[in-house]
């Protein structure tokens, strides 16, 4: 490996603007971790917030963005079990993906699936760990549930509305547009809904009421979705695009016996994501070997387009997910 390397740094907070190309040295694996020579990165709202000022990195973390990457594993730590040099993964980054190398734990490393290449299955970590955790985990998602996930077209959405649907649920989801609820319906969604028009409250309670929502729009569809929601019924919340204040009448919670809940991915600890790396491998990469679930791709940019990649991303105009050619 050389000494140094080319990474995007945010040089301060603010728009997409302040993402700029630099130099920093290659990271030395440390205990328990493996260097991995990038090939693709992937681009997610938490790295926007990141760069705005809205998100600090968990302490000791890279302060490059990028949560998700792939490519070849170039040096391993002490304490490694289960990663080789030479193996090609796509990894769960707690930071520093816009970068040619990049360090990170050995047990948030996954396998590239069969039939996949590395330009793919960067998109695979960030948006699998979070849904399944989310949806799966804390949402307790089942076969004949009704579940409603905001967002469909999204890279958050596109893998939620696949999952759902290889595990046996009956998948709703709103979308801004007709071609993003064409695409959420092409992926197995039963009903797509287009909010502008439409209003998902009255959609889902006609069908009986969603028994899980997943939601990362916040603000006033925190209390449309207890409306919207079956006795018994579990809202997931993991973003707040409009904001996480809102006026809430907590009766309907007590009447319909619901559950409110939600996480953030990155602050876990190593354990935890360890735990959904290995739930992943055994109950999701059979169905992304099967070509059951795939990632849904919008958009490739280079690592020096950076800026463009982020506004591309904020601008909502996206379907499925948007990477970073590094190497």
């Amino acid at each position: 490996m050389t000494e140094m390397m080319r990474a995007v740094e945010i040089t301060k907070p603010g728009g997409p603007e302040v993402l700029q190309l630099t130099q920093r040295p290659v990271p030395q694996p440390g205990h328990g971790e493996v260097v991995i020579k990038v090939a693709y990165a992937g681009v997610n709202r938490p790295d926007a917030l990141q760069r705005a000022g809205a998100y600090e990195p968990p302490k000791g973390a890279s302060d490059l963005p990028g949560l998700e990457a792939s490519g070849e594993v170039v040096a391993v730590g002490a304490g490694v079990t289960g990663v080789s040099q030479g193996d090609q993964v796509c990894a769960l980054l707690p930071g520093g993906g816009y970068a040619e190398y990049v360090a990170t734990p050995a047990a948030h490393c996954l396998p590239i699936p069969a039939g996949m290449d590395l330009k793919q299955a960067a998109c695979l970590p960030e948006t699998f760990f979070t849904v399944w955790s989310n949806v799966f985990t804390r949402g307790g998602l089942k076969a004949g549930e009704r579940f409603l996930v905001h967002g469909g077209s999204s890279g958050i959405g596109t893998t939620a509305i696949q999952l759902a649907r290889a595990f046996g649920a009956r998948v709703f989801a709103t979308a801004g547009s007709d071609e993003k609820c064409q695409a959420c319906l092409d992926l197995g969604a039963e009903r797509a809904i287009n909010y502008r028009g439409e209003d998902f409250v009255k959609v889902l309670r006609d069908e009986g009421g969603a028994d899980l929502v997943l939601d990362m729009v916040g603000g006033d569809y925190i209390p449309r979705n207890i409306k919207a929601m079956a006795e018994d019924g579990r809202l997931v919340q993991i973003a707040f695009l409009q904001g996480p204040k809102v006026e809430l009448n907590f009766a309907l919670m007590m009447v319909k016996r619901l559950t409110l809940t939600g996480s953030t991915l990155r602050p876990q600890s190593d354990l935890a994501k360890a735990q959904i790396a290995q739930d992943l491998r055994e109950a999701v990469w059979p169905l992304l070997e099967a070509g059951k679930v795939a990632p849904v791709m919008d958009s490739e940019f280079a690592l020096e387009e950076a800026a463009a990649a982020h506004a591309r991303m904020e601008s909502s105009g996206h379907i499925g997910k948007i990477v970073l050619k590094v190497g």
